[in-house]
């Protein structure tokens, strides 16, 4: 009788666990929900636009960007096991995405050792990172990084990275106990003709087991995951806040940020704040650097996301821009095509951001932004300006699918 007692006192303890651990689930994903639901609350924010098309978009990143948040602080979050995510697309966006980019990362351990191996391919620009912890929710500043120029491959383009706090030979980058983080930045200048990377890492002298999978670690998950997406919005939101108090000046991250975030390497990257109403139009006016690796310029909401920039010209780049017949580039932001072949399509908003790059140059120009009427335009631009007719803006257009296909066909 003792031993049946014992038996079925200790199948009342596992029923009773299990009772009590299905209540926290369900507690969890009720908390996970309110927390998704507490992030809206900057897309209606009184210093965020309030038109019906700025808070829809606001509300459309935030359900974009669930799935990333899982990705980064859930599902491949353990730096033990390490795999590269592809953070931004078409279809997701935030931080100032760059039109011309594909993004990888992975969660590390700074104090352990890692394996990138695979084929370049041909992006304009190619940058490898190591970021360590900081304020912001993506992490802090670079702690170490190597461009593609200064990586040795072979003729194929095939090469192995280490990553490690002690020195290695051949290629090297170093991390501290700090980084908890590596990012491969490609930038793309020809849509159509060059060819992402294709990469992996590892964690050397990892083993083979599977993780364990358990309701722990998912409730967990589920909390930083709802969290990081408030934290993002949060961050983004006051970021942008700074260039509107300068609006339509081309300003450096260091003229207006101390948060040490990791930034693009090897550049240095503009933001002007952009207000725009629908009989208005913007001018922009620079002449590009005489010699650069790659060059660009980014348009987006004020939910820092890109545009959309496979169905609308919201971008051009150093392979893109049609140039002056003096060299220089001019681009209009209107809500309507201008007839001029650098057209930054506003696409129905009334304000957001534009971030110029100029990336292994022998200069850093500060571009100029002029605000005219809409009907003005003609009478502001030079007489002999390029033009482009209907046939050759979708042309335009349809390249753009093409590329951004082949960019991201492997994902």
């Amino acid at each position: 009788m003792g031993e049946q007692s014992t038996v079925e006192q200790s199948a009342e303890l596992k029923q009773s666990a299990e009772l009590e651990q299905s209540a926290a689930l369900k507690q969890s994903w009720d908390d996970f929900c309110e927390r998704l639901k507490a992030a809206k609350e900057m897309v209606f924010h009184p210093d965020a636009p309030a038109s019906a098309l700025d808070r829809a978009a606001g509300l459309r990143m935030l359900a974009r960007n669930i799935a990333l948040a899982l990705d980064v602080q859930y599902e491949n979050a353990d730096p033990l096991r390490p795999e590269l995510t592809h953070y931004f697309d078409w279809r997701r966006k935030q931080g100032g995405d760059n039109a011309d980019a594909l993004y990888l990362g992975a969660i590390i351990d700074g104090r352990e050792t890692y394996r990138v191996s695979g084929n370049l391919g041909t992006a304009s620009f190619i940058a490898f990172t190591a970021i360590d912890s900081g304020i912001t929710p993506w992490g802090g500043a670079a702690s170490g990084t190597l461009v593609a120029s200064a990586l040795q491959a072979d003729a194929a383009g095939n090469f192995e990275l280490i990553l490690s706090p002690e020195s290695q030979p051949g290629n090297w980058l170093q991390t501290s106990e700090k980084t908890l983080r590596v990012t491969i930045r490609q930038f793309f200048g020809d849509w159509e003709n060059e060819t992402p990377m294709r990469a992996r890492i590892e964690r050397i002298g990892a083993d083979l087991l599977a993780p364990e999978f358990t309701a722990d670690a998912l409730m967990s998950g589920l909390r930083r995951s709802a969290d990081w997406l408030g934290e993002v919005t949060r961050y983004w939101h006051q970021t942008l806040s700074l260039w509107r108090a300068r609006p339509l000046e081309f300003l450096s991250f260091r003229e207006l940020t101390n948060n040490g975030i990791d930034a693009t390497p090897g550049g240095e990257p503009f933001l002007a704040y952009w207000a725009l109403a629908a009989d208005e139009a913007l001018i922009i006016r620079v002449y590009p650097p005489r010699q650069a690796s790659y060059w660009n310029f980014e348009f987006g909401n004020w939910w820092m996301e890109t545009m959309d920039y496979r169905h609308r010209l919201t971008s051009t780049n150093h392979q893109q821009a049609v140039r002056e017949y003096d060299g220089e580039v001019i681009l209009v932001v209107a809500h309507d095509d201008p007839g001029v072949p650098n057209w930054l399509d506003a696409s129905g908003y009334a304000s957001g951001y534009i971030v110029c790059r100029w990336m292994g140059s022998d200069s850093t120009p500060q571009p100029s932004i002029q605000r005219i009427k809409r009907e003005a335009l003609l009478d502001n631009l030079p007489p002999f300006i390029q033009r482009i007719d209907a046939d050759s803006r979708r042309l335009q257009i349809a390249a753009r699918r093409r590329g951004i296909a082949k960019r991201f066909s492997g994902f």
